[in-house]
């Protein structure tokens, strides 16, 4: 006889000797059997035997429990061959009967296992793991509720470990009896089979576990060819898709995520799956409300997240969930997760360009406003409230914040017919405009407005940007210089007057009256040569109207004089002394050379050299009597040829040809003065 006792209880049933026997341990009571030859003899609750059955009247009785059978015996159960020589009795030891309680479990014909509480697998028989192609872990929590590599419902979809018989048992406390699955090993093989989960109790009554039978019902039959390689594509779209996506079940529970969430955080799937989702998440009250919102069945779509990787890495998500659910049970999430971590750091990045972009708008002493395409202000920096005066409301003020606007005439103008609207209506900048802005209190600012379009990539406009340079400060300056050049202009006149007036004086009485004729017309075109410079404000002169003006005074040449060159303003410093150089030529020509002849004629033309850094330029005299070189050098010869090279840094060249007097100067016009 062989005797069995419970584990939980460690007490061992009197047991007939009659006949080798068995002792199984079921979830409320020990059950004896005698078998012999698979008939089976019952003991009842006081040790006697009760009538023989056979084996499958044994079954259908436990089948008829209120807690079902411990496990399916199909077949006759015998002791190993040699294993006992003589029976066992009552008195053996515990140790002994659990020895043989493990063969017998064993040896049992049907895939059978046991779980914990907690779904942890704690003893399963060698027809399971052949069942299942792998040996499981035992009570580790890398294996609950089933050791199959995979499971899926009878119709093809996958089925989680957390929704197989044992876990809704363990969950419901209820039993599973006679469920079809379709396990999967890890070679790929489908095995469809019946399911039947019992619970078990400690004496008291409270839950330690479950046990679980199989009855293999045969290779699973392929699914139509359609049905298969849709099956085919959802598998394959969930675990290789480029987007990361993971369930999680009603307890928070990590139950499957597909390799783009593992490569997300950086683990393994066996460090993820069967994890809580909120060790994951940095910010623990984020990840609460999204397990309160998806209990209620709430969908989320683009929730903000932060999760930790598994090397300390902060990862910015976007989370849409929903809830899956089976007769209104929430059986598991399906939340996708989206990593924008580069775009927020891009956001980041943008944000501290705009406010370092603020600050130096802000810094900057000009008047600077923004507006977006349809005129409403966006932005304006403190210089520019200053100037108007006034701090106009973002987004409901358009075109400029001034109180009201004025053209330089006084004339007055509409705000959508500003400069700033002008560009925007007609998509370009604006130039070269002046306009006078009036604050409340009644003061008037002048100012030059500077408004520029602002486009995106694809040049569409996107709104505009305006500059207001304040020009009170230039405008007072430019009426001081303006007095001090009229009063600078008075008195070189009056001193010029003075000197002629001196002059007149000097030579009174002397009988050259040629000389004094020559003086006097040299103060003159000096004098003129003031005027040109007064009426550029000092800044130089046109040089064709320099010679025009002083070859009209000088020699009255008329259509005798070709004057021929391109346009050039000569600086300041240049303008007298070229000036007199150009009279004395004049007057050399109307006294000795060609303008003293009806038929001559002078040809003045310049041209500029070294991309408009210098000036060359040429008088050559024809038609007039023979030349000859003088025999002494005047005042005139030696200004041409000493004076410009000392005052101008020119290189001049003056030559006497019988066919007339021609002279040549080449002289920078960015160079600095002599000194």
């Amino acid at each position: 006889m062989i005797c069995l006792q419970s584990s939980r209880t460690r007490s061992i049933s009197k047991c007939s000797t009659r006949s080798p026997g068995i002792r199984i341990p079921t979830d409320d009571r020990a059950l004896e059997g005698m078998v012999d030859d698979g008939v089976l003899r019952r003991l009842d609750d006081r040790g006697e035997l009760r009538a023989p059955g056979r084996l499958k009247d044994f079954q259908r009785s436990r089948n008829s429990r209120p807690h079902g059978a411990l496990m399916l015996i199909q077949g006759s159960l015998r002791a190993p061959s040699g294993s006992m020589s003589t029976p066992t009795t009552i008195a053996t030891k515990s140790a002994q009967a659990l020895s043989i309680s493990d063969i017998i479990f064993d040896q049992l014909p049907t895939p059978a296992y046991v779980c914990d509480d907690e779904g942890r697998i704690v003893r399963c028989n060698r027809q399971a793991i052949e069942l299942w192609g792998r040996r499981p872990r035992m009570r580790d929590d890398a294996d609950r509720f089933c050791g199959s590599h995979r499971l899926h419902w009878p119709h093809g979809p996958r089925m989680s470990h957390s929704e197989s018989p044992m876990a809704a048992a363990l969950l419901s406390g209820g039993v599973a009896a006679d469920q079809e699955i379709v396990i999967e090993r890890p070679n790929g093989e489908r095995v469809a089979a019946m399911v039947r989960i019992n619970l078990l109790h400690e004496a008291a009554g409270g839950l330690v576990g479950a046990a679980g039978c199989f009855q293999v019902i045969g290779e699973r039959p392929e699914p139509d060819e359609q049905l298969q390689f849709s099956q085919r594509d959802l598998e394959d779209f969930f675990e290789n898709g480029v987007v990361a996506l993971h369930w999680v079940g009603p307890d928070g529970r990590i139950l499957r995520a597909n390799q783009a969430e593992l490569d997300l955080l950086g683990y393994e799937s066996e460090e993820y799956v069967g994890q809580h989702i909120a060790e994951f998440h940095v910010d623990r009250d984020v990840i609460d409300d999204i397990l309160a919102r998806l209990s209620c069945h709430e969908k989320l779509e683009r929730y903000p997240a932060r999760l930790r990787t598994k090397s300390g890495e902060i990862r910015h998500v976007l989370i849409s969930s929903n809830v899956y659910s089976r007769d209104g049970e929430f059986v598991h999430t399906r939340c996708l997760t989206l990593d924008v971590t580069e775009r927020h750091l891009a956001q980041l990045d943008l944000q501290e360009s705009e406010r370092r972009s603020r600050e130096l708008l802000e810094a900057l002493p000009a008047a600077i406003y923004t507006t977006d395409t349809n005129g409403a202000l966006t932005f304006y920096n403190e210089a520019a409230a200053e100037l108007w005066g006034v701090r106009p409301d973002l987004g409901t003020s358009y075109w400029c914040g001034s109180w009201r606007l004025f053209w330089p005439d006084g004339t007055p103008v509409p705000h959508d017919e500003c400069p700033m609207a002008i560009a925007l209506k007609e998509n370009r900048v604006v130039r070269n405009v002046e306009a006078i802005a009036e604050r409340p209190d009644g003061t008037r600012v002048p100012f030059m407005p500077y408004p520029t379009p602002l486009h995106d990539a694809d040049y569409r406009l996107v709104g505009a940007v305006n500059m207001l340079i304040d020009l009170t400060h230039l405008k007072q300056a430019h009426r001081r210089q303006q007095l001090l050049i009229n009063e600078l202009n008075h008195r070189v006149k009056n001193t010029l007057a003075t000197i002629q007036s001196i002059a007149h004086q000097t030579f009174r009485g002397k009988t050259d009256e040629d000389l004094k004729q020559r003086f006097e017309k040299r103060l003159i075109a000096l004098a003129k040569t003031h005027d040109i410079l007064t009426r550029e404000d000092w800044r130089g002169a046109d040089l064709r109207e320099l010679i025009s003006r002083l070859i009209e005074f000088a020699c009255d040449a008329g259509e005798r004089a070709t004057v021929d060159g391109p346009s050039v303003l000569l600086p300041q410093r240049a303008v007298v002394p070229l000036a007199m150089a150009i009279h004395e030529l004049c007057t050399n020509a109307s006294k000795y050379g060609a303008l003293t002849d009806p038929a001559g004629c002078i040809v003045i033309e310049w041209r500029l050299l070294a991309g408009g850094t210098r000036l060359q330029l040429r008088w050559v005299e024809s038609g007039g009597p023979p030349v000859q070189a003088p025999a002494r050098r005047g005042f005139g010869t030696r200004l041409l040829e000493q004076g410009l090279r000392h005052e101008l840094r020119a290189d001049c060249k003056l030559t006497f040809e019988p066919s007339g007097m021609a002279f040549e100067m080449d002289m920078p016009l960015s160079a600095a003065p002599a000194t």
